[in-house]
């Protein structure tokens, strides 16, 4: 912060990120360059054997080469070390030293080629081992030319050449002239087109669109806006992450008083029906999961779950079963069998059809709890991927809806796709058929989670009694109008600090901002933010002393939201972790659930387990926990209400 300068255009790399690859490169050189020293001064005055007066000097000039690159590796260690993220001064001549250290390699590579004519020349006769040193020679020098390269290809930024135009100064610049006005048009679709050609190369394994054009074009405009007004290099993103993370531990660790803790307590508007439904969604978490097919079952059973599917892989699907999509081997198909428990007749219809925007989803009857159940698959595929980061919001046009508000574009797309395959196709008028006094019930995790909750709202209209879960549904889903009126028929569940029900366009601009306060705001050098930061997520302890990003909380950059404000569908089940017991090769963990606030999600917490907490079995394992500790709760409060009733 900012991105390094050099040969007239700006790297994606600090000229503090060189102290960790500049260590390790000199931990090496001086082994090697110690190493040559023994195997010179013990054969010195034997280099009779053919060719070893090429050998006696080939090993003169690496020594002095091997000294000149270890100091100029010395002077970059110290200069990197230098000052902090935000205060590059005293590491103004870094860029010098790396030229010099480049100059280096020239030389380098020029006797790693001596040193392999060498090797190959069969006239030379000397002595094996010196021969296998000066193989291992080379083959080192090549290693750390091909690494060098690499590293380059990486830290190259393609915009490096137009940072002269930063982005957010350009609005204060006179963009009133055609030339300002083209030159700031130029950067953006510039800034679009890089964006473009990486999420076009991240995805060169799947068959291309128009759909998949128009969604590279709108992640890509996303990506672009999102980054321009930043001079953030990566080890900066990680220096500032480990510093929040430290910092929000510092403050949920602190003593709340007790207004504030009456003020942040859970939403309890039926607190009576919390245990119901926590069965209710341990119940049909099993549904939801199921619908990630082989990779969950093999996930949860990693000895055996092979096997136990391999034993149906021969069994055809019934005819009665509608499936669509590919299922080799009948993989999938055996899983959900398997996780669900139901019998083949139980299916209606199942889709592992998989394009962007159209995402797998089945039909079933549950006849324990007399239902028809939609189940909707999660992120799988980078499919899933591009429909989750096709992250604009759009209005929802529905009839008689108390009032149409804006929603995720990528996942309402999705939720389109399964409404019509269910109503025009009649696939619920099939079910319905079979079984017309059952009720219907939505549910989902993650991806499939946000498409459940959108669907059931188109499906409100025609059948009233719908109900959704949603298990770890994404943040950015719906504006507040939609999201109040789903809390008649939506149950979020959200375990922990899961980053997916937090990640909305307005919390990743908050995460921004607070990483570039605190970063800021911080007197260490990166180094040594980056050393503790590793140490307390390994091993914890306390957290590091600094200066808190509230320090500058009058800072230019709180800047007003560009994103409207997006929140989680229905009324939230959030479930904690209370406290965890280890074994040897297990942990016991209790957990605790309560009503929650969509607030309550407002801001990204960072955290080891925000993203093992979004993890459907971790989400399954703690409601099954709660679930079995709540069962004789609701079976006494049930012989309660039989009890009163015959009274």
């Amino acid at each position: 912060m900012p991105g390094m300068v050099m040969f007239g255009r700006r790297w994606a790399i600090g000229s503090d990120d060189f102290v960790f690859p500049g260590a390790f490169e000199l931990f090496i050189r001086l082994i090697w360059w110690i190493g040559i020293l023994v195997l010179y001064s013990i054969h010195k005055g034997q280099f009779n054997c053919a060719g070893g007066a090429l050998l006696h000097s080939y090993l003169l000039v690496l020594l002095i080469l091997l000294a000149a690159i270890i100091c100029a590796l010395c002077s970059i260690l110290y200069v990197s070390m230098q000052g902090t993220i935000s205060n590059p001064g005293p590491r103004k001549s870094l860029p010098k030293l790396l030229y010099l250290r480049l100059a280096l390699f020239l030389p380098e590579l020029v006797w790693a080629v001596v040193g392999a004519i060498w090797v190959s020349d069969r006239r030379v006769n000397c002595e094996g081992a010196m021969i296998s040193a000066i193989f291992g020679t080379v083959i080192a020098s090549w290693i750390i030319i091909i690494f060098t390269v690499v590293a380059i290809v990486i830290v190259f930024d393609p915009l490096g050449g137009r940072k002269t135009v930063y982005l957010p100064d350009c609005a204060n610049r006179d963009l009133e002239s055609s030339q300002s006005g083209q030159l700031f048009y130029n950067v953006k679709k510039s800034a679009t087109r890089v964006w473009e050609k990486r999420i076009r190369l991240m995805c060169c394994c799947i068959v291309q669109d128009d759909d998949h054009r128009v969604a590279f074009t709108t992640i890509a405009e996303l990506f672009r806006t999102y980054f321009s007004d930043t001079d953030l290099v990566p080890s900066d993103v990680a220096a500032g992450l480990t510093l929040l993370h430290q910092e929000q531990d510092k403050v949920e660790n602190c003593p709340k008083e007790p207004e504030e803790i009456i003020t942040q307590s859970p939403l309890t508007p039926v607190a009576d029906d919390l245990d119901a439904e926590l069965e209710n969604a341990a119940h049909y978490m099993k549904f939801a999961v199921a619908t990630y097919g082989w990779a969950y079952y093999i996930m949860a059973n990693p000895f055996t779950g092979l096997c136990k599917l391999k034993g149906d892989c021969c069994r055809s699907s019934p005819t009665e079963t509608d499936i669509i999509g590919s299922d080799r081997l009948n993989m999938n198909f055996g899983a959900i069998l398997k996780i669900t428990g139901l019998q083949y007749r139980d299916f209606i219809h199942i889709s592992f059809h998989n394009k962007i925007y159209e995402i797998p989803f089945y039909i079933a009857l549950d006849h324990k709890k007399e239902a028809i159940v939609v189940a909707v698959r999660g992120t799988l595929s980078f499919e899933d991927v591009l429909t989750d980061l096709s992250a604009d919001c759009e209005n929802l046009t529905l009839e008689d809806v108390l009032e149409n508000g804006f929603v995720h574009k990528g996942i309402t797309q999705a939720a389109n796709y399964i409404y019509r395959r269910l109503i025009n196709d009649g696939i619920l008028n099939q079910a319905f058929t079979i079984a017309p006094e059952y009720k219907l019930v939505v549910v989902g995790h993650s991806l499939g989670g946000g498409t459940a909750s959108i669907l059931a709202i188109m499906l409100k209209n025609a059948f009233p009694n719908v109900r959704c879960y949603a298990f770890s549904p994404p943040g950015g889903l719906l504006s507040k109008s939609l999201a109040d009126y789903t809390k008649q028929f939506i149950i979020s569940v959200i375990v922990g600090k899961d980053v997916v029900p937090r990640l909305s366009m307005p919390n990743m601009e908050d995460l921004k901002r607070r990483i570039i306060r605190i970063v800021a705001n911080c007197n260490r050098p990166k180094y040594q933010i980056l050393l503790h930061g590793c140490w307390y997520e390994v091993f914890g302890g306390e957290p590091d002393n600094f200066p808190t990003e509230l320090d500058g909380d009058d800072s230019p950059l709180s800047s007003p939201a560009q994103y409207p404000h997006l929140f989680l569908p229905g009324r939230i089940i959030h479930i904690v972790e209370e406290s965890s017991t280890r074994r040897w090769c297990s942990s016991d963990v209790k957990y605790t659930a309560s009503w929650s606030k969509e607030t309550a999600f407002g801001n990204i917490l960072i955290s080891p387990k925000m993203i093992t907490d979004h993890m459907p079995d971790i989400v399954l394992k703690a409601l099954n926990s709660l679930a079995q500790e709540n069962a004789p709760c609701i079976s006494c409060r049930a012989q309660g209400d039989f009890s009163t009733n015959i009274v």
